[in-house]
C-alpha cells in the first residue's frame, strides 16, 4: 500500500514537472535563430529609431532642390543654405545618429561611443582625411577616409567598444572606474577605427570601382547591370562615397560621367520592392515602413528604404538589386550621360538631359517595375519569414 502511494506521488511530481517545464522533458525546443537573423536584428534596432527622421530629411532636401529647380529659390540665400543645412546635415552627420542607437542596442556608454564619431568627424582631421591625404600616427600613416555619412567604421567602432568596455567594468577598481575607463576605451578602439574599420570600407569601395571601371571598358551593359545591382548594398555600408570623386572628376575633364546614370534603376528598384513589402504586409509597422521606404526612394532617397526594409530581408533586397541591375543595363546600354552631379531620380533628371536621356527615364521605371514584381512573386514566403524572425 505504501509503495503505491509513493508511486503515486512520484508520478504526480513528474507530471507537473511536465507541465511547468516541457522543454526540459522532450517536448519541442524554441528554435535557435540563423545567424542573418540574428544580424538583422541588430540593424533593424540600430536604424528603426531614426528612420522617420531620415524620411522627414529626405523630403525636404527633395523639396529644396525642386524649389532651387524652379528659380524659387536662390543657393546664395539664408533660406535655402538654413534649411538645406536641416536635411543634407542629417546625412552629413549620420554617425552621430548611428552611434547613439548602437549604443543602445549593444548596451555601451552613449557618451563613449559619441567620442567616436566625434573624433572621426572632428574638423581638423575630415580636413586631411576627406581631402586625399593621409595622416601619420604612432608611424603609421592613416588612409584617406570619407567618414561623413558613413555607416560602416561607427558601428564596427562602436561594437568594438562594447566588448572593450566589458572588462574595464569589471576589472578596474570603483574608485578610477569613471574616468580610466574612457581612456582605456579611446586607447583601443580609436586607433584600430583609423588604422583598420575606416580604411577598410574605403578600399572595399576602392575595389568595387576599379572592377567597374574594367567591366566598362569591356562592356557597358554589363557594367550597368554591376553598378545597378551592387550600389544600393554600397549604400547600405556607407562605402559609396569612392564613386562620388570618381564621377565629378569626369565631369570636370570631359564634361560628363557614365557611372551616375547607371545607378537610377537601383534608387526606384528600392521603391518598386518596398511597395511590394508594404502591400504584402498586414502587420501596420511594416506596412508603413514599406511604404515610407516606396516614397523616400521615388524621390531620390534611399535610406529609409534600405535601413526600414530590405538591409533586413534578404529576398527583398535582392529583388529591388535585380531590378537595380536591369535599370543599369539599359541606362549602359544607352550610353546616358550626366553633364552635372547629381544621384539619379526623376526630381534631379534635368542633369541627365543628353544622349541616352528617354532611356534613362525608362531605367528608373524598369527597376522599379522588375523590383515590384519580383518581390510580390515571393508574397507567401516573404509573410511566412517575416513572422519567423
Amino acid at each position: 500500500m505504501e509503495e503505491k502511494r509513493t508511486q503515486t506521488a512520484e508520478n504526480s511530481v513528474q507530471t507537473v514537472e511536465k507541465t511547468a517545464y516541457p522543454a526540459a522533458n522532450g517536448a519541442q525546443k524554441p528554435k535557435k535563430k540563423k545567424l542573418y537573423n540574428k544580424i538583422t536584428e541588430q540593424i533593424t534596432g540600430i536604424f528603426l529609431p531614426i528612420i522617420n527622421h531620415l524620411t522627414a530629411a529626405s523630403i525636404l532636401k527633395s523639396v529644396i532642390i525642386l524649389l532651387v529647380g524652379f528659380g524659387i529659390l536662390d543657393t546664395a540665400g539664408g533660406v535655402y543654405k538654413i534649411f538645406y543645412a536641416v536635411s543634407d546635415g542629417f546625412f552629413y552627420f549620420l554617425p552621430f545618429f548611428l552611434a547613439v542607437t548602437a549604443a543602445k542596442q549593444w548596451k555601451t556608454d552613449p557618451y563613449l561611443a559619441l567620442l567616436i564619431p566625434v573624433t572621426m568627424l572632428y574638423p581638423d582631421i575630415t580636413a586631411i582625411l576627406e581631402n586625399g591625404q593621409s595622416l601619420s600616427f604612432a608611424g603609421l600613416n592613416l588612409m584617406p577616409t570619407i567618414y561623413h555619412s558613413g555607416v560602416f567604421p561607427v558601428l564596427l567602432a562602436v561594437g568594438l567598444l562594447h566588448f572593450v568596455e566589458i572588462p574595464c567594468k569589471k576589472y578596474i577598481p570603483a574608485a578610477v572606474k569613471g574616468f580610466l575607463t574612457p581612456i582605456i576605451c579611446c586607447l583601443i578602439v580609436l586607433p584600430v577605427t583609423f588604422l583598420v574599420f575606416g580604411p577598410l570600407g574605403t578600399k572595399i569601395g576602392d575595389l568595387l570601382t576599379m572592377l567597374f571601371s574594367f567591366i566598362y571598358d569591356w562592356n557597358p551593359v554589363a557594367a550597368g547591370a554591376f553598378m545597378g545591382f551592387f550600389i544600393q548594398p554600397m549604400v547600405a555600408l556607407g562605402i559609396h562615397w569612392s564613386i562620388v570623386p570618381v564621377s565629378i572628376a569626369a565631369i570636370a575633364a570631359q564634361g560628363f560621367d557614365v557611372i551616375m546614370p547607371l545607378l537610377g534603376g537601383a534608387v526606384y528598384g528600392q521603391s518598386g520592392a518596398c511597395l511590394a513589402y508594404a502591400l504584402i504586409m498586414k502587420d501596420k509597422e511594416k506596412k508603413r515602413l514599406g511604404f515610407q521606404g516606396a516614397f523616400s526612394s521615388a524621390i531620390g532617397v534611399t535610406e529609409p528604404a534600405l535601413f526600414g526594409v530590405t538591409v533586413s530581408n534578404i529576398r527583398v533586397m535582392l529583388a529591388a538589386c535585380c531590378g537595380g541591375a536591369v535599370g543599369g543595363a539599359i541606362a549602359g546600354y544607352a550610353g546616358t550621360h550626366c553633364t552635372s552631379f547629381a544621384f539619379p531620380s526623376y526630381i534631379t533628371c534635368v542633369a541627365y538631359v543628353g544622349p541616352g536621356f528617354v532611356e534613362f527615364l525608362a531605367s528608373m521605371a524598369v527597376g522599379f517595375v522588375v523590383a515590384f514584381a519580383l518581390t510580390f512573386a515571393q508574397k507567401k514566403k516573404l509573410a511566412i519569414l517575416t513572422k519567423l524572425m
